[in-house]
C-alpha cells in the first residue's frame, strides 16, 4: 500500500491541471514559451501519474477499472465487479 502522503500529493497534482488547463491551452495556441515556463510544474497533464484509488499502487494500473491489478483480480473473485466473472474452461 503506497503512503498517503504519495496518494495526497497525486491529488494536488490532479488539482493543479485541472486549475490551469484553460491557461495552458492559450498559452499552447498563442506559441508563449516562456508564459508556459512560469506555470508550476506540476500544472502539466504529463506529470500525473495513474495510481489505484484504492491503495494507491502506481504499477499495474488497469485503466478502465481505476484500480491495480491485484485489487481486480481480488475484487472479481469476490463477484464484486458487475459483468466480470473468473474464466473456467
Amino acid at each position: 500500500m503506497a503512503k498517503e502522503s504519495m496518494k495526497a500529493r497525486e491529488v494536488k497534482r490532479l488539482r493543479l491541471v485541472e486549475k490551469y488547463a484553460a491557461k495552458r491551452a492559450e498559452l499552447k495556441a498563442a506559441n508563449d514559451v516562456i508564459g508556459l515556463q512560469k506555470l508550476p510544474h506540476n500544472a502539466s497533464p504529463v506529470r500525473i501519474h495513474n495510481r489505484c484509488s484504492i491503495t494507491g499502487r502506481p504499477k499495474g494500473y488497469m485503466r478502465q477499472f481505476g484500480i491495480s491489478r491485484i485489487n481486480f483480480r481480488e475484487m472479481a473473485s469476490h463477484g464484486l465487479i458487475p459483468g466480470i466473472r473468473k474464466a473456467s474452461w
